[in-house]
């Protein structure tokens, strides 16, 4: 089996430049697309018929954050985004998590 040559830096960002080129002509099949679904804190919270300030309290979550992201100010990114999707799946497990984590800490 033929080992496959590594691209460089320079070759990937000169293929994002011709991917770019490509959709700007309207060419779609040349073009990457990665879809990042949207977490709409706003409907998360209100399923778990919390307020702004419990839901950011009970996950320990910045009240401002929470805000902003319900009002579409901001996005959710990086760890909070992580967070965010495993809360929406299964609050009861962070709930848990932090419970136990705040009681290890408390022992320290």
């Amino acid at each position: 089996m033929a080992k496959q040559k590594r691209s460089t830096v320079g070759e990937e960002i000169l293929q994002g430049a011709r991917e770019a080129l490509a959709a700007i002509k309207g060419d779609t099949t040349a073009v990457r697309v990665t879809m990042i679904p949207r977490i709409d804190v706003g409907e998360i919270r209100r399923r778990l018929k919390m307020t702004q300030a419990e839901f950011s309290r009970a996950f320990g979550l910045s009240l401002d954050s929470v805000k902003n992201w319900e009002q579409g100010h901001r996005v959710p990114e990086g760890p909070a985004r992580v967070l965010l999707a495993v809360i929406a799946e299964d609050p009861k497990a962070v709930q848990n998590a932090l419970a136990a984590y705040r009681s290890v800490s408390a022992r320290r």
